[in-house]
């Protein structure tokens, strides 16, 4: 499941991902995204990940395709989670992330307001 997150206004928008995401749910928010990029040409995005998340090929594939036709389009990223590997892996990407102009970081749920504050 893919929740909007209250907070999200202008070219920032966080959302909560945890459970099954289907390839009906990915296609909502990539045109969510699409629009807000439409609009607003560079976005800042909060990605909350809760609990164990379960995505099919076809969902990660969609999903990562997106991603990298649309990098000019990121600004920010703040990934919130407990994930010790996605600490990591963001800790190794960011640097790469940074050479095509996206700043991205890593907040634990306790640091949740701080990712607002530096993903607005």
């Amino acid at each position: 499941m893919i929740t909007l997150l209250p907070q999200s206004e202008g070219r920032v928008i966080g959302i909560q991902v945890s459970g099954k995401i289907d390839k009906a749910e990915e296609q909502k928010w990539i045109d969510t995204f699409n629009k807000l990029i439409a609009k607003h040409q560079q976005i800042n995005v909060l990605i909350s990940l809760v609990g164990d998340i379960d995505v099919g090929v076809e969902v990660a594939y969609e999903d990562l395709s997106w991603t990298l036709h649309h990098l000019s389009n990121m600004n920010k990223l703040a990934f919130v989670s407990s994930s010790r590997v996605l600490k990591w892996l963001v800790a190794v990407d960011s640097p790469f992330a940074k050479l095509v102009g996206i700043d991205e970081k890593y907040f634990t749920p306790q640091e949740l307001q701080d990712a607002w504050s530096w993903v607005k």
